[in-house]
């Protein structure tokens, strides 16, 4: 599905702020809210937007530390090795890759402990091969999916 302009300032305002009533997007946008609801009720219909979540501050919930991990999984482990390591609730991010590593996980920690559990019994799952854990020192820019630029 292509985006137009309308659709793409909706989600736009949205990215920035997803607190926005229809009446407020209305008015950001230059539509009538009647517009509004009828794209938002096609956006989520069609998967374009799938929830609205809030953005936490990591530290100011208990996770103090930001882990990535390369993985190399054994042929055909792979999926289960991966809904496994989703299934964890410190894990946030699981990808499959190309390079070195068949997958790259994202997870926050609470602390060294913490990690030391997360490296001793997901990043060690049967399937895994071998694993890399890089501790993140600061964030520099961490971000929801935004809207590609127009080209």
């Amino acid at each position: 599905m292509s985006l137009d302009s309308t659709d793409r300032a909706i989600i736009s305002a949205l990215c920035e702020d997803a607190r926005l009533s229809q009446r407020q997007l209305a008015a950001k946008v230059g539509v009538a809210q009647g517009t509004i609801t009828n794209r938002l009720r096609r956006l989520e219909a069609e998967n374009i937007i799938t929830g609205y979540v809030p953005l936490l501050n990591a530290e100011a919930v208990g996770w103090s530390m930001t882990v990535m991990a390369g993985l190399r999984i054994a042929k055909g482990e792979m999926i289960k090795v991966q809904q496994k390591i989703a299934a964890d609730p410190r894990v946030f991010s699981v990808y499959d890759v190309t390079g070195d590593w068949d997958s790259m996980v994202l997870a926050r920690v609470q602390d060294r402990a913490d990690l030391d559990d997360l490296t001793k019994t997901v990043f060690t799952l049967d399937g895994i091969t071998r694993s890399y854990t890089h501790v993140v020192l600061n964030t520099v820019k961490e971000m929801g999916v935004r809207l590609p630029e127009d080209r």
